[in-house]
Formats: structure tokens, C-alpha cells, sequence
């Protein structure tokens, strides 16, 4: 296991691409991806390095932007990429800020899934990921 990291600045890209693969592979509009966002900022990169490459499928991709990370999970309902989150929590014996999100129950698109991500995390998490809309749309 492993996981698939890309630069942050491919992120909407990245979105837009599972987005597409979902709905052509999935007629039945089912949950088919979730975002995973968790706040690292309490580990250190190579307790990060580590948690990643032993919980997270090679088909999942991340991004990061400091220690904000986000996952994406292609056929991943919000159940399982809950069970992800729990290993964190488990990995690190502490319980991570995190949020999810799924296509398309909360956006039928890039813009609207990380727009619901940003408003949820920032009155759920008291996070501010206002950064998150200078990522350009393509």
C-alpha cells in the first residue's frame, strides 16, 4: 500500500479526472469517490511518510499543501473513507481534525465539492482552507 502523491497545484485537475472516470464507470451516481481531508499539523513528516504508506491503497491519491492533506478516494463512500480516517486516529492514538466529502452527494463538480469541503472544515473544524479557491480552474 502506498497511495499516490501529487503537487497541490494538480489538485482540482486531480478532482476533475475521478470525477470523469466516475461517471462514466458508475451509471448509478452512488457515492464513487470521497475527499479526505486531515490536519497533520501535530506530526512529524516522517510520522506522516510512514502512516501513508502503510494505510493508504495504491489506487488513492494525495495532495498536500503544508500539513493540511487531502486524500482522494476513488470508490470510496463516506463509510469507508471514514474506516481511513479511523487507521489515522489509530496510526497516530490520537483523533485528527478531519472532514469528508463525496461525489456526488455533496457536488457534482470540482468547484462545488471543494467549495462544500472549505465551508464545512471552517465551521466543523475551525480550520480556514480559504487557499483552496486560488487553485485555477481548467
Amino acid at each position: 500500500m502506498a497511495g499516490v502523491h501529487f503537487k497541490y497545484g494538480d489538485f482540482r485537475q486531480l478532482i476533475k479526472l475521478n470525477i470523469g472516470i466516475s461517471s462514466r464507470l458508475d451509471e448509478n451516481r452512488a457515492e464513487s469517490l470521497t475527499i479526505l481531508y486531515c490536519d497533520f499539523s501535530d506530526f512529524s513528516k516522517d510520522e506522516i511518510k510512514t502512516s501513508l504508506s502503510s494505510i493508504l491503497r495504491n489506487s488513492d491519491s494525495i495532495v498536500n499543501y503544508k500539513k493540511d492533506y487531502f486524500f482522494v478516494l476513488p470508490y470510496t463512500d463516506k463509510y469507508g473513507a471514514d474506516t481511513v480516517k479511523n487507521m489515522f486516529d489509530e496510526f497516530f492514538a490520537k483523533k485528527i481534525t478531519n472532514y469528508l466529502v463525496s461525489y456526488p452527494a455533496d457536488g457534482e463538480d470540482d468547484e462545488e465539492l471543494i467549495g462544500y469541503l472549505q465551508s464545512k472544515v471552517k465551521k466543523v473544524c475551525k480550520k480556514d482552507l480559504s487557499y483552496l479557491f486560488e487553485l485555477e480552474s481548467k
